[in-house]
């Protein structure tokens, strides 16, 4: 029987030796044993390591090979079959829409249709063209610029169902509702800021001489709430009922003497004062973070009796007083001659807001009724709806008297709530400021 070599290192080592022809002392055999299994070891799993690699390289390989095939052979079958789908996009004559008679209307025909002139159309359609535009896709031709704007302006002068937009215009259902919600963003987002802006420099002095000819000084403006019908939402509809039993969202704006909005702030609930709205908006925090208090340049200002009178809005008595934000005097208690000629004289200036909300609601009269338009939304419509009204005004597209809801009001037609008076006034710098005014009204008025 053979001795295992593996099971002595003295003869194992001894062999190597005698293969090799080394001299090596006997003592050394278990060190060359032990040399002789490392390098053993590691020869093997240098070997395992290259097999490895050389059967994951070619099951990549394999699978390479096979998607290029899948590919190659799905490449020829769609050249020489074709499927059918049953529709793509619906086909609408265009002789059965709307859309295709009314670029032959008159002027006056297109502005009863869609509350605009042609001219405002086409300088909207211009401003506001390349961001609503689509690209073209292999499957259908996008909706052209001019009929997405005529299908929201419709929306806003009527707020019909989307069925029936649908079927005047030749566009699918879905279509009308994001189109709506596209446009109105795109008015939103590239108009607000250049049509809707408090007054200042020129403009501020324009303003403020026009409420001087109304016989009310130092006003750059008259603000005011009113409250737009909305549907019952799903979150919290309770807080969305105004006083008068039916859900909105209140919408407050500043107006200057041209009866357009300078600043608008829109979607609180119903239920909530006026107040609590003007506590939490933009012109608020705009006018009370100033160190000195006021909301215009104070070099506007006037000095009279030590008493210094800045530039200011003013409102009705729902809206707290403040050095820049002047009201009347509470009827409840009895007023002087001179109380009673300034409360006067301020709300005959303040119709300005009422006049504005009036053409508003009669031009969009989506603000008139409840709209099936996500709660969400309702904010950007409202100031979208005033961005158009501004545009219209700068353009001279006149407001047609037809138009007036007082005159010829909807079916659902929604009574305003009634004005709430502020009781939460202490006696305080504006109080000096409007007391000044009430009794050297006349004096001013001819500084």
């Amino acid at each position: 029987m053979e001795p295992n070599t593996e099971d002595n290192p003295s003869l194992t080592a001894a062999l190597l030796c005698s293969i090799l022809s080394l001299n090596v002392p006997p003592a050394f055999g278990n060190q060359m044993f032990e040399l002789y299994q490392l390098q053993t070891a590691l020869l093997r799993r240098r070997r395992v390591r290259e097999m490895m690699e050389r059967d994951r390289r070619r099951r990549q390989y394999l699978r390479r090979r096979r998607a290029f095939l899948l590919s190659s052979i799905a490449g020829i079958l769609s050249l020489i079959t074709s499927t059918n789908r049953p529709i793509w996009v619906r086909n609408r004559s265009p002789g059965q829409n709307f859309w295709s008679t009314a670029e032959l209307f008159d002027d006056e025909e297109w502005k009863a249709q869609f509350r605009v002139s042609r001219t405002t159309f086409d300088y909207l359609v211009e401003l506001i063209g390349p961001i609503i535009k689509r690209r073209r896709t292999n499957y259908r031709v996008p909706i052209e610029p001019r009929r997405r704007l005529a299908i929201t302006l419709w929306w806003y002068a009527r707020a019909e169902e989307y069925r029936s937009i649908a079927n005047m215009f030749g566009v699918g259902i879905a279509t009308v509702c994001i189109i709506v919600r596209q446009v109105t963003s795109a008015i939103v987002d590239r108009l607000y800021h250049r049509f809707v802006s408090l007054p200042s420099g020129q403009r501020l002095d324009d303003t403020m001489r026009a409420f001087q000819q109304r016989c009310y000084p130092l006003c750059a403006g008259a603000i005011g709430g009113t409250h737009i019908p909305i549907a019952p939402p799903r979150d919290n509809p309770d807080h969305y009922i105004n006083k008068r039993g039916w859900h909105s969202v209140i919408l407050q704006a500043v107006v200057d003497h041209n009866v357009c909005f300078t600043d608008v702030y829109a979607g609180w609930p119903g239920s909530t004062c006026s107040a609590t709205v003007l506590s939490s908006s933009d012109l608020y925090l705009k006018a009370e973070d100033r160190p000195d208090g006021y909301l215009f340049p104070r070099e506007k200002s006037i000095l009279f009796d030590g008493v210094e009178i800045p530039v200011h809005l003013i409102g009705d008595t729902s809206f707290p007083l403040k050095p820049w934000l002047m009201k009347g005097y509470s009827q409840e208690h009895q007023l002087s001659l001179e109380q009673r000629r300034f409360t006067y004289t301020l709300t005959s200036a303040h119709s300005v807001v009422d006049t504005a909300f009036t053409q508003l609601k009669g031009r969009w009269r989506c603000l008139l009724k409840k709209t099936d338009i996500d709660i969400s939304m309702m904010p950007r419509v409202v100031a979208a709806c005033c961005v158009l009204h501004n545009i219209c005004e700068h353009q001279d597209d006149c407001f047609l008297p037809e138009w007036n809801a007082e005159i010829a009001p909807p079916a659902n037609h929604l009574i305003q709530p009634d004005t709430e008076p502020y009781d939460g006034d202490a006696y305080c710098t504006a109080e000096v400021i409007r007391d000044t005014v009430t009794y050297n009204l006349l004096t001013i008025l001819d500084y």
